[in-house]
């Protein structure tokens, strides 16, 4: 079992300011292994009918647990009103500290969103991100956290298995999106979402995607809204403000894990530039460890310059994020292009080395060298 501490740490500092924490992630990512993690806590699986009848009644429940427990409801959509069970925990237990997971749908839903307004936290738990890889693997084992992915029974695995990633395809169509989206062409939504494996990283072109996967723009559209939703994809958005010739429209989508690329795009070992694309998408989750989503995004002229990521701050500055696993290959050509537009932020270069960071010059500018720990 890989140990989560920092995990364990945000779900303890999301108490400090709120007596609910929802878990959020993709089935099999370790949602139910980090909630056994939490020291003294009182694990309660949803799906049992055993815990559903003692639920049954949430203030006699309530009334007989210590007053500083620490409680975790996994599963927690299976309760009858799981709103309401959570809500009276915070509000009328006010020691309490709970944390919960269960179905994206159900944490989309405006009622439940409403009923623990200013009471609840969103902790969203990424597949094993590289900085808790290399403490327990370490560094030589870039590769088979590409290949294999970051979803724990998968990165335990001594190879790739291609059966696990077919099972958890099917499964996360079976449970996730035919039982809480209501799609029912299964056919049609994973070969959208092949697709768009294949391509992880690129550009999105609806007219392509219609097409590669024999879909309309407005289904395409419906289904990748489904799949953001579901944590399986992120969308980052063109950033833009300044420049007559930058890119505006067109998002990038990456998949969540690196595991489930490598085996749609048939690869059993990594060469050079393989290794590139996939540690591009260790990058992305170390920044979403860190920023809100609305604050990461890439930027690309029409000359094909681009900067992997960018970070906007909240004071105006933006800082530029290359991904490289040799620094040496940075494209000084697009950094300056992009600094002649956005002079103001920090120049980064991340790569798998965990060492610590160090400053170069690159085409007469500034650049932090760093691993991805060390962002923030």
């Amino acid at each position: 079992m890989i140990q989560r501490p920092g995990w364990v740490r945000r779900i303890r500092d999301a108490w400090q300011t709120r007596p609910v924490v929802w878990l959020s992630g993709v089935r099999r990512v370790g949602k139910t292994t980090l909630s056994h993690l939490l020291p003294g806590a009182r694990y309660l699986n949803c799906d049992l009918p055993s815990v559903q009848r003692t639920l049954e009644d949430p203030e006699l429940f309530f009334d007989s647990a210590p007053r500083d427990a620490v409680l975790a409801f996994d599963e927690v959509h299976r309760l009858p009103d799981p709103g309401l069970v959570l809500k009276m925990a915070a509000d009328e237990y006010p020691g309490l500290r709970v944390l919960a997971t269960g179905s994206a749908k159900l944490a989309a839903t405006r009622e439940f969103r409403e009923s623990l307004a200013g009471r609840k936290l969103e902790v969203h738990l990424c597949p094993v991100p590289w900085e808790e890889c290399m403490d327990a693997f370490g560094i030589a084992e870039l590769d088979r956290r590409l290949l294999n992915g970051g979803l724990p029974e998968a990165l335990l695995a001594e190879r790739p298995d291609e059966g696990f990633f077919s099972e958890w395809l099917d499964s996360f169509y079976a449970r996730d999106i035919l039982e809480l989206f209501n799609i029912r062409s299964r056919r049609g939504f994973l070969g959208l979402l092949r697709v768009l494996l294949r391509g992880s990283g690129g550009q999105v072109d609806y007219t392509s995607l219609a097409s590669g996967s024999e879909l309309s723009r407005v289904t395409v559209k419906a289904h990748m809204e489904a799949m953001e939703a579901a944590h399986v994809i992120r969308l980052l958005r063109p950033f833009h403000g300044g420049g007559k010739q930058e890119i505006v429209s067109r998002p990038r989508c990456y998949s969540f894990d690196t595991g489930l690329v490598a085996f749609e795009r048939g690869w059993r070992e990594v060469r050079d530039d393989d290794r590139e694309i996939l540690w591009a998408h260790l990058v992305l989750d170390a920044l979403l460890m860190r920023f809100h989503r609305d604050r990461v995004l890439y930027w690309q002229d029409k000359s094909r310059r681009e900067i992997d990521f960018v970070i906007r701050r909240a004071d105006g500055t933006v800082d530029a994020v290359a991904c490289e696993v040799n620094p040496e290959r940075l494209d000084a050509a697009s950094l300056q292009a992009f600094r002649r537009i956005y002079p103001d932020g920090t120049n980064y270069v991340v790569t798998p080395l965990d060492r610590e960071p160090c400053r170069i010059r690159r085409g007469g500018l500034p650049v932090t060298v760093c691993s991805t720990r060390h962002l923030g």
